[in-house]
């Protein structure tokens, strides 16, 4: 009996090691896979995370990405315009070098006005670069002499482009949704109504890709304002000048300007005076000739006797009264 007991406590006993055996085993297949998937939902958080970042760094350093409110000054839109006058030993010279410079650099001459007297020469032009070789032909431009004046202006239209951008998309899908009601209209006024809207639509976003072209235009190629000057060119009709000389000059300026006018006029009228007035004189002459052909001669006078002639005049007799009756 002592036997079986002692068996049966230690079947119980090994029964008992077993069963805390796979618990803590069990416990343990748990632990290990709770652990892997709170470090499986890590890395995904982390990966997560790190494309968020990723993301958010490319939205920041991209030029138009959502993240990032302000553009890079490469990628904005910018309106730049030069004005300069450089005085030189030989304008035309200069103006033939510009001119090479700026075609070089894949511009063209908008436009050139020149006036050639010697030493006063001067010379203007108006040339298009690209804005990006715009500094460079700047100072190409200051070293073919001795720059006197520099003015630089910049317009940023960043944010007309982007404005244009937004308006014209949604004026491209104004049009489209008018053509499919057009498409769709079942009635004579319905089809004249949606064809007018159609056109007012197509004129707006043509007014609109007008102004974009425009902005386009201006900030792919910008304006430098060049004006060559002779070594004795004089910048003085630039300059109000007051005073009694001045007034003096002016006046005399505007009379002779006048006298010439006047005698513009003259050389005008004076063919006309002789072509027409000469003959019509000679008519007017002949006229009064013949008429005092014409004109019959005046009665004779018939001369008074001398003595009553230089006598004097003798008053008439005085008439007598009459008398009335007693």
């Amino acid at each position: 009996m002592g036997g079986r007991r002692l068996r049966g406590v230690a079947l119980v006993a090994v029964g008992l090691i077993a069963a805390l055996g796979v618990g803590a085993c069990g416990a343990g297949g748990d632990g290990g896979s709770d652990s892997a998937a709170d470090s499986g939902a890590g890395r995904e958080q982390a990966a997560e995370g790190g494309a968020d970042g990723g993301g958010a760094d490319r939205d920041q350093a991209a030029p138009g990405g959502t993240g990032g409110a302000d553009l890079r000054v490469d990628q904005r839109s910018i309106i730049y315009t030069g004005t300069m006058q450089v005085r030189v030993d030989d304008v035309e010279a200069a103006a033939r070098e510009a001119t090479t410079a700026v075609t070089a650099a894949g511009g063209f001459v908008g436009a050139d006005r020149r006036s050639s007297r010697a030493a006063e020469a001067r010379a203007a032009l108006t040339l298009r670069v690209p804005a990006d070789r715009f500094s460079a032909v700047i100072d190409r431009l200051a070293g073919l002499g001795r720059q006197e004046r520099r003015e630089i202006r910049t317009e940023d239209v960043t944010e007309q482009v982007v404005d244009l951008d937004a308006r014209i998309a949604t004026q491209r899908a104004r049009v489209e949704s008018a053509r499919k009601l057009l498409a769709r209209a079942t009635s004579v006024d319905e089809l004249v109504r949606l064809e007018n809207e159609v056109g007012t639509r197509q004129a707006d976003l043509a007014s609109l890709e007008a102004r974009k072209r425009r902005l386009a235009d201006l900030t792919s190629l910008s304006t430098i304002t060049v004006t060559f000057l002779g070594q004795d060119a004089s910048t003085a009709e630039e300059e109000s000048d007051l005073g009694f000389l001045a007034g003096l000059g002016g006046g005399w300026t505007a009379f002779l300007a006048s006298a010439r006018v006047l005698l513009t006029v003259l050389g005008a009228v004076l063919p006309f005076a002789v072509v027409i007035g000469v003959p019509l004189w000679l008519l007017l002459l002949w006229r009064r000739r013949v008429r005092a052909r014409r004109t019959p001669p005046g009665p004779e006078l018939v001369p008074m006797p001398a003595g009553l002639a230089g006598g004097p005049v003798s008053a008439p007799p005085p008439v007598p009264a009459a008398r009335s009756g007693p």
